[in-house]
């Protein structure tokens, strides 16, 4: 053809198109997606596309396109859709990359419209793993918040590059992170910030061992092959720490003080690592003796009042030191109190001497530190001058600051007599002096106290006196003192001392003297005794003590016969009697002697008998010596002395027996 006829065929053309115009083609997909975000990794091949629904159309939509293209554009499959749809899922395999998916429509008129195209993320390549950093050996209470650097996966990242890491903390070394063996999801992530957000924060953990599990976790999810694992030891508990050598109380040496530090968890061995562990011993808020290991020691030697303080810190940081650590204050140390005075007390008797109980020692005890000891301390007294050994006296109860003791001087010999008085501070510390506080000799001259004279006797005066059975007696005296001055309303006591076999063997009357100092008291019937009347002084008399009197009574016996005559070579003649006081008697009987004489001849004993239990005693007598015949007979019971029987020996009244 021509070039003239080419151009008419073409302005041909043109004119047929403005004659009858073309209809439009169908409009892209407004509002493609891939679910989930077209930034977001997948770790599997398989999409989601979806877009509105398209607004009718004339010519109405009829069918949906779409073709994928790997990472560098290469169409790799897609297709036409029947029906018209608003999403599809399309799949992608391969290398792991950024893909594409492009989605059109057509109407019925066969017409296509653009494309819209989204981009698909792939990644299924699991990071390297990952090895944190070894926690210290021990984890104390002051570690916390605890960080532990996770490390970063070796060698290149995936595509996705890292989303960060999932860390899980349980009791068992075979534990990991993520419920999937292959991928973790965004809950199960620890740490979402990449690479470089690889510190884990722990605020707290329980006591006893604990495993770390940590993976990476790339940007489609996909976690290391293996987990890596770091063990945490955790200690929360102070160790236990205890001191010896301290006191109760006061001491008078110095004090050698040992800190004894135990802990069952991390213990108090150095590790190598991690802070030291040591035992501190701290006096008077100066500087601690701090040693370490699990053992310190200080002495004190000052006289004072030292407060102490012990405490210790083990193998993972745990201290009762009482400091500020990460805003929390530790448990304050132990303290006690160490009390040491090795200054001896000042010990002075008192300047003089009570008038009103002149025998009343005192020795005032004085110490400014411990103070004194009131529950330690003696007297002594000993003859001036003699070098014997100073004798101990009955303490008095002693008073704060001062010993109290009583010398019975009516005991001790007339004469000079000195005296030591050692005291006590409460450390232990003592002092010995001879002196009073005056500095002049501690010596006192005996008697001491006012001398006194007692008098006692009978009423006749006689110092010895013997009456009948059954019979009292009045016994007397007089109290005086200084040049025969009388003491009235002093107690005299009267002691009866009764002879062997008498029950009770003593007896005690106290009187009273009056005005003129004399006493009086009537002396009960009773067995023979010794009579003696004593006063025992007092704080300001001397004790005195009268003569020692006798009295003795007769016992009383009787005797009666069966007959006044008695036949020679006739019946028997009957002798009954009894001795008295029946109370008395032994318990196997007494002795009586039954005698006989014609008047003035001497008695003679014809028979002795022995009494029953009550004192009565029986014998039958026959006359048959013809020269008893007309003779008129005494006959007597005789009771001699005997060393159980309390009573004189005696006889009874004669009986008259005349033999025919």
């Amino acid at each position: 053809m021509s070039g003239r006829l080419a151009a008419l065929a073409v302005l041909a053309a043109l004119l047929a198109l403005g004659a009858a115009p073309a209809s439009a083609n169908p409009p892209a997909p407004d509002g493609l997606t891939v679910v989930g975000g077209e930034e977001t990794w997948h770790s599997s091949g398989r999409f989601e596309l979806e877009w509105p629904v398209p607004p009718a159309a004339d010519p109405a939509l009829t069918m949906t396109h779409y073709r994928l293209r790997d990472p560098q554009g290469n169409p790799i499959g897609g297709g036409p859709l029947h029906p018209l749809t608003d999403g599809i899922v399309v799949s992608v395999a391969g290398a792991p990359g950024i893909y594409s998916a492009e989605v059109w429509f057509e109407d019925a008129a066969g017409s296509q419209g653009p494309a819209a195209t989204v981009r698909l993320r792939f990644d299924y390549v699991r990071p390297a793993s990952i090895q944190p950093e070894a926690p210290p050996s021990w984890i104390g209470r002051t570690a916390f918040p605890l960080r532990v650097r996770l490390g970063h996966p070796v060698g290149p990242l995936p595509i996705s590059g890292l989303r960060g890491y999932a860390v899980t903390i349980d009791r068992g070394p075979n534990g990991t992170p993520c419920a999937a063996s292959d991928r973790c999801n965004v809950a199960e992530t620890t740490l979402h910030g990449g690479p470089g957000d690889d510190e884990l924060r722990i605020g707290a953990l329980a006591e006893g061992s604990a495993f770390l599990h940590a993976v990476a976790v790339s940007g489609s999810g996909m976690k290391s092959a293996v987990a890596g694992q770091a063990v945490l030891r955790v200690d929360l508990t102070d160790p236990v720490t205890r001191l010896t050598g301290a006191p109760a109380g006061w001491t008078n040496r110095p004090v050698a003080l040992v800190a004894g530090s135990a802990d069952d968890g991390s213990g108090m061995a150095p590790s190598g690592e991690g802070p030291a562990p040591f035992t501190a011993i701290l006096v008077d808020g100066g500087t601690p003796t701090i040693v370490p290991g699990s053992t310190a020691r200080a002495t004190l030697i000052e006289e004072g009042v030292h407060r102490v303080a012990y405490y210790a810190r083990d193998a993972a940081g745990n201290a009762d030191d009482g400091a500020l650590v990460n805003g929390v204050a530790n448990r304050p140390p132990h303290t006690t109190v160490v009390r040491i005075d090795r200054t001896p007390p000042a010990v002075a008797f008192a300047n003089s001497q009570d008038p009103r109980d002149p025998e009343r020692l005192r020795a005032s005890v004085g110490d400014a530190l411990s103070g004194p000891d009131p529950s330690r301390g003696r007297i002594g007294v000993r003859p001036a001058g003699s070098g014997e050994p100073f004798a101990p006296l009955p303490a008095l109860p002693a008073a704060l600051g001062e010993l109290r003791a009583r010398w019975d001087s009516d005991s001790y010999p007339a004469g000079r007599y000195e005296f030591r008085a050692t005291g006590f501070d409460a450390a232990g510390n003592s002092a010995t002096t001879g002196r009073r506080a005056n500095g002049t000799p501690m010596v006192l001259s005996n008697p001491l106290k006012a001398t006194t004279h007692l008098v006692g006797s009978f009423a006749d005066r006689r110092s010895q006196r013997t009456v009948p059975y059954g019979s009292g007696i009045a016994f007397g005296g007089r109290l005086t003192t200084g040049i025969r001055s009388p003491l009235a309303g002093m107690p005299v006591r009267v002691v009866e001392r009764f002879a062997a076999g008498a029950r009770p063997a003593t007896r005690a009357t106290t009187v009273t003297t009056g005005r003129n100092g004399a006493y009086a008291l009537r002396l009960m019937p009773g067995p023979s005794r010794e009579v003696t009347a004593s006063f025992a002084g007092n704080q300001g008399l001397g004790r005195s003590t009268s003569a020692t009197l006798s009295l003795a009574t007769r016992g009383a016996v009787r005797l009666q016969a069966s007959a006044a005559k008695a036949r020679v070579g006739g019946a028997p003649l009957v002798f009954r009697g009894a001795v008295a006081p029946p109370e008395a008697i032994p318990a196997g009987g007494l002795p009586v002697q039954l005698q006989f004489r014609l008047a003035g001849t001497e008695w003679s004993e014809f028979r002795t008998v022995q009494t029953d239990r009550r004192g009565r005693f029986r014998y039958a007598y026959r006359f048959s010596d013809d020269d008893s015949r007309g003779a008129r007979f005494q006959f007597r019971a005789y009771v001699p002395p005997h060393e159980n029987w309390p009573y004189e020996p005696n006889g009874s009244r004669p009986v008259l027996v005349t033999g025919y």
